[in-house]
């Protein structure tokens, strides 16, 4: 039997190689390796926050595998559901560097091993041990069984009386068109307490423009919170017991946008995990996204408690 965890979360952790400098990936010669993965980033913004969390995934039994696996273990998630496959190989990508805008990212992950996660993989004991569940969209778009995968273990959870968190984290190239998309997620947010769109997400997956309809579109379908991120401008929430506003954090130099998001999401859970109220939640949300902006890996903004506190404190 796993130890207790705080939160659990799955999906498809993947060995990047981002580019030491700026120009055509093509171009560049020189490369980093680092742990990659929306799901990775907030299972280790969520333990470097003393959050005991773990990650439920397959891996290649290949260097890559061993790579994410020793890479996870180094940041204290538990790898107790981690499994290994000769069948399969690990997924990966590679990212440019920029002096302004997104990164160029390209992802070599068909048929991974992580894409055929299913309901056979789903360890009961394992995900009941945590009290709360983390969701992105990414691991429902992999395959059919990593859809049917997120749909159990959203159900699993919602039936032990645990919470759970759905970021959309919405990437079209891995559906097959925007309808399958918007319906498969909207599908998924009816199924979570705390949704977490940003702006531009939410306008795709409702039609609606503002983010107080947004808000109301998922909580007229059961979400209990709707935080939708505003970048720079900060976030707006609302929930049965009010709603509100939080200012973004100043950002100094915009260095990588990827993991934003997710540094967002480790801010929210944390915080409602901590019983804080919903504002505080969401300012540790805004936070945490703009330390992750001013660093250069998807993970290396993700902070400890005292870089957090001394950040926040900054901001007074």
């Amino acid at each position: 039997m796993s130890k207790q965890l705080d939160a659990v979360t799955f999906g498809e952790p993947m060995a990047m190689f981002y580019a030491n400098e700026a120009g055509p990936l093509h171009e560049v010669f020189s490369f980093s390796k680092a742990l990659a993965g929306a799901e990775s980033n907030v299972a280790t913004g969520l333990s470097r926050l003393n959050h005991p969390t773990g990650y439920v995934t397959k891996l290649g039994e290949d260097n890559f595998g061993t790579f994410i696996a020793q890479a996870m273990k180094n940041e204290n998630i538990n790898t107790d559901n981690i499994t290994f496959t000769k069948e399969y190989s690990t997924g990966m990508l590679i990212k440019s560097k920029v002096v302004t805008g997104d990164p160029k990212v390209e992802y070599f992950r068909k048929n991974s091993a992580a894409s055929t996660l299913s309901l056979e993989d789903f360890d009961e004991a394992y995900f009941n041990s945590a009290g709360h569940l983390h969701v992105t969209s990414i691991s429902a778009a992999l395959s059919k069984s990593c859809h049917e995968f997120s749909v159990h273990a959203m159900e699993f959870m919602k039936s032990k009386g645990k919470t759970i968190s759905l970021d959309p984290n919405l990437r079209p190239s891995l559906w097959p068109d925007t309808e399958t998309m918007v319906s498969t997620i909207n599908d998924l947010a009816t199924r979570c307490d705390w949704f977490l769109p940003g702006l531009g997400e939410g306008k795709i997956l409702t039609g609606l423009s503002t983010p107080e309809e947004i808000a109301d579109y998922y909580l007229e379908r059961g979400v209990s919170l709707v935080v939708i991120k505003l970048g720079p401008e900060g976030a707006y929430y609302k929930s049965s017991a009010g709603e509100g506003y939080v200012d973004g954090f100043k950002v100094e130099q915009v260095v990588d946008t990827v993991g934003a998001g997710d540094g967002f999401a480790v801010g929210v859970i944390s915080a409602m995990l901590e019983k804080l109220p919903i504002a505080e939640a969401v300012k540790r949300g805004n936070a945490i996204g703009a330390l992750a902006v001013m660093s250069p890996g998807d993970m290396d903004g993700l902070p400890t408690r005292e870089e957090l506190a001394k950040f926040m404190q900054q901001e007074v």
